[in-house]
């Protein structure tokens, strides 16, 4: 094991469960201290406790990236905690209402575009605002679906998701001269309840898998965690507006 981020402070929003909580496990387990941040309080705990019994340090606070002021104060703890902030994760997401454009409710569309889009560029703004005085590196999470691929029926999730990954190269741009790194993932269907259709198994989604994906399967939880780990750590430091598409060749 590896510890590439010893002595280091990372942040991790989202991480309550799912591909957060596989990201802020990754990086406790290579020395960081990682606070896991969330809607709620119980899964974030129960990330925090999978970290100490791993062996790494780990602190919840809870937040809400769709507004200012808790992304702020998020901050302001994370620096408090741990004594500063080199890493930080925007990883929460969310799908919110499914079907042809012109039948979506728009308080689902909205609520898509503030969680998905304003939850990241919040969340930037103020990591940025420490970071631009010592240094660190953002990876946001983005999708292949977006700027990279379409989905039937996901209009909302593709769009929110294509200016994430726009945001993140115009941010990159605007903050390397800041020496803050920033660069995002962009996955495919991994091995999480997002990727199940409904009322679908793991094993039918296996089936699906290999029909549809050229890899014949879903991503594991810990390939998205190599692959941001690698674009936080100084071993990809000329790596500055990468969108890392990990999919399986779905997009290629």
């Amino acid at each position: 094991m590896s510890a590439r981020f010893t002595a280091k402070t990372v942040l991790v929003t989202g991480a309550g469960s799912g591909a957060g909580r596989a990201i802020a496990l990754a990086f406790a387990r290579e020395g960081a201290a990682v606070v896991v941040a969330g809607r709620g309080a119980a899964p974030l705990a129960e990330t925090v406790r999978l970290i100490e019994a791993d062996g790494g340090r780990g602190a919840a606070v809870t937040a809400d990236v769709t507004d200012s002021a808790s992304v702020a104060a998020l901050v302001a703890r994370t620096v408090e905690l741990f004594g500063g902030l080199d890493v930080a994760v925007n990883n929460a997401g969310a799908i919110v209402g499914v079907g042809p454009l012109a039948d979506l409710d728009e308080a689902d569309f909205r609520a898509t575009l503030d969680i998905n889009v304003t939850g990241t560029w919040l969340s930037m703004k103020h990591e940025i605002g420490h970071m631009r005085a010592n240094g660190g590196a953002i990876v946001n999470i983005a999708s292949n679906l977006g700027a990279h691929g379409r989905l039937a029926d996901l209009g909302a999730y593709v769009t929110s998701k294509a200016a994430v990954s726009a945001l993140t190269r115009n941010a990159a741009l605007d903050h390397i001269g800041d020496g803050v790194r920033i660069n995002a993932v962009s996955p495919g269907p991994l091995a999480t309840t997002m990727s199940l259709r409904s009322g679908e198994t793991e094993a039918e989604r296996s089936d699906r898998m290999k029909a549809q994906n050229p890899s014949g399967r879903v991503g594991d939880l810990a390939e998205l965690a190599a692959a941001v780990l690698y674009l936080a750590s100084d071993e990809a430091g000329f790596a500055v507006g990468t969108d890392l598409v990990l999919d399986g060749g779905a997009t290629a």
